[in-house]
């Protein structure tokens, strides 16, 4: 018999955790992820709510720079989905490159921005940076590009 109360009141416990609360202003859900890699396999609907970024322009040339310089272009896009859009990371391919994704979802039909920072110290001639974003689209990665001429300071 006194098993029975412990177990009601677990029970209880467990089926109350289970009790989700509406998400706020900028922050996301379960329902807003979804499996980009997995996407092939998706309904023609599923596949037309997801959510898609789009970019003004996915390379930039700084032109001529001189080392020692740092710069910095804001890449612009667009969720032209039908669900917010997260992006999970933009990594570049070394350290002298930064980026700034947003942190909050885009909401569809919402614009924003990806802020990269180059430092051209250390850098000579022609030089190529790649920024790899990562989001919650079909294909889930996107390359944006950097260029510059880099000409010593001396």
């Amino acid at each position: 018999m006194k098993r029975i109360p412990i177990l009601l009141l677990i029970a209880l416990f467990v089926l109350g955790g289970c009790h989700r609360k509406a998400a706020k202003e900028g922050e996301f859900t379960v329902n807003d992820v979804h499996i980009p890699q997995t996407a092939n396999g998706l309904s023609d609907k599923e596949a037309k709510n997801m959510p898609v970024i789009t970019f003004d322009k996915t390379t930039y040339d700084f032109g001529e720079v001189i080392e020692g310089e740092r710069l910095t272009y804001a890449f612009k896009f667009k969720n032209t989905g039908k669900s917010n859009l997260i992006i999970y990371s933009s990594e570049a391919t070394c350290g002298c490159t930064t980026s700034q994704p947003p942190k909050a979802p885009v909401r569809p039909g919402e614009s924003g921005e990806i802020t990269v920072t180059f430092d051209s110290k250390g850098q000579k001639g022609k030089v190529q940076k790649r920024i790899l974003v990562a989001a919650n689209t079909y294909p889930a990665e996107t390359i944006l590009t950097i260029t510059a001429n880099v000409t010593s300071n001396k």
